[in-house]
């Protein structure tokens, strides 16, 4: 596959995320919610880590309005964080987040990241960083509310 249907592939996976979102729709509220604002464009995010009995994340819920990178990446998120312990969400927050700050220098690891990756062309737009890091910031922020 050439480098030219990779990228079409992530453009049109990042788009039916935004047009279809994983785990949109708050629950009740929780401890482990946390509500996000991205002034530069004015991307807003809430977002919930809701846990199974073991600890585990049961699921990411979460609303919010923005462009479409803020957007499907809450939506990439909520499908990759279910089943997750706390500290293997957590390595998968800072690999996306180191991924984001590179200005495309770092593939994000698909093995660790799975659909996200595709959001790793976003890195060299420094603007759009942030909308693609609000969801992640929220859900980090999150889980340290709920420790």
């Amino acid at each position: 596959m050439s480098s030219g249907d990779l990228q079409n592939l992530y453009q049109e996976l990042i788009l039916d995320h935004s047009r279809t979102p994983h785990g949109f729709g708050l629950r009740d509220e929780i401890a482990a919610q946390s509500h996000q604002v991205n002034p530069t464009c004015g991307d807003e995010v809430t977002l919930q880590v809701h846990r199974a009995a073991d600890g585990s994340v049961e699921a990411i819920a979460w609303e919010g309005h923005g462009c479409a990178i803020s957007q499907a990446s809450a939506s990439l998120l909520a499908e990759l964080a279910e089943g997750l312990t706390v500290p293997e969400l957590e390595v998968r927050i800072d690999a996306f987040r180191e991924a984001m700050r590179s200005r495309g220098k770092i593939e994000p690891d698909e093995e660790l990241l799975g659909d996200a990756a595709a959001l790793g062309g976003v890195s060299r737009y420094v603007a759009r960083v942030k909308c693609a890091m609000l969801a992640w910031v929220a859900a980090e922020d999150a889980l340290r509310k709920s420790a």
